[in-house]
């Protein structure tokens, strides 16, 4: 796929994501792609799957300009970003200036991966954990892989409303409400005894350089995904180490607590990870799942694209015993989930 196919691409699920901005701006920037620049021959060298289900350059991309209008440096971008409503004409002048007068910023922006933090993604994890509950009344420790700025490490924090039905923190520093179809797991006491992440490259939220990255990433027509990552930000009380996340794994995984279920997470990272760094994970992972008992669990959480659609598979593997069980799917970010585990 090139970047212009890939571009397209990725503006037609953004805007499928109700983001009409991001959909105009992609689909613009491959109608118009800069050729014959140093961004574009770094993005023809690219190895590997460019697209939403490899490297994600166009988001990338996107979020760099999205950056540069948040700091104030692209006054080119700043009368065409929403609110404002503008022609193709006009928005894609101000974006191909922009990229000329930034060609240094963008080039070392993209170097890195997406690092959406999207808080939505938490109703897949609190209601995850509730099913996981009703079944093992034990303290969670909890490891998320891939967990950028680590905002969803919090979960335990937020509330999900769910049909009728609310589950988590009673005093909950955000409240999540997507579409909800399905059964609902049953409400249960959740106690979080340890929870720590792991990113290549984790950000500090309380840090400005970092928040812009995340803030970034969010789309410039979306302003409730801001609110809900400010919450999430004020809330935030974790660490999230810096390094390869199977080998940071490795020793969470011979190092079980008595009396604790373990709860291994990732949303929309495993994807990232080399195909060795999968298998190795994958290994290690079931080995700790054959070591497993009832007085200490394992638990693997994934949220990942699969190929189907809508959205991302939600799926668990439980043990002792290796139960495999289907959750359900989930919006990318969260809008909606359709639950079907009873």
């Amino acid at each position: 796929m090139t970047i212009t196919d890939s571009l397209r691409h990725q503006g037609k699920t953004c805007a499928s994501l109700d983001s009409p901005f991001m959909g105009q701006l992609l689909t613009n920037l491959a109608n118009h792609w800069p050729q014959n620049t140093p961004l574009a021959a770094i993005c023809a060298k690219w190895t590997g799957d460019i697209g939403p289900s490899g490297a994600s350059l166009p988001l990338r991309i996107a979020a760099g300009l999205h950056a540069l209008t948040l700091t104030g440096r692209a006054p080119a971008l700043r009368d065409v970003y929403p609110p404002k409503d503008v022609s193709d004409e006009t928005l894609i002048k101000a974006v191909l200036t922009t990229l000329d007068q930034h060609q240094d910023f963008m080039l070392d922006w993209i170097k890195s991966p997406p690092q959406t933090n999207e808080v939505r993604r938490s109703a897949a994890l609190i209601a995850a954990a509730h099913w996981i509950a009703a079944r093992h009344d034990l303290p969670f420790v909890t490891s998320e892989l891939g967990a950028s700025g680590g905002l969803n490490l919090m979960w335990d924090r937020f509330a999900l409303k769910a049909d009728q039905h609310t589950l988590g923190s009673a005093n909950p520093a955000l409240t999540l409400t997507p579409d909800w179809t399905g059964p609902v797991p049953a409400p249960t006491q959740i106690q979080v005894a340890e929870r720590r992440g792991v990113d290549l490259n984790p950000l500090n939220a309380r840090d400005p350089d970092d928040a812009l990255r995340l803030f970034a990433y969010l789309w410039p027509d979306q302003p409730h995904r801001f609110e809900l990552t400010r919450n999430a930000i004020a809330a935030f009380d974790a660490t999230v180490d810096q390094g390869d996340a199977i080998d940071w794994l490795e020793p969470r995984l011979t190092t079980a607590k008595p009396g604790h279920i373990h709860l291994i997470y990732h949303t929309i990272a495993w994807q990232y990870f080399p195909s060795d760094v999968q298998s190795r994970g994958t290994a290690l992972i079931e080995a700790a799942g054959q070591r497993a008992s009832d007085d200490a669990p394992l638990a693997w959480l994934r949220m990942e694209a699969d190929g189907n659609s809508p959205g991302a598979s939600l799926t668990l593997r439980l043990w002792p015993g290796d139960l495999y069980i289907t959750l359900g799917r989930i919006d990318f970010h969260g809008r909606w989930v359709q639950w079907i585990a009873n």
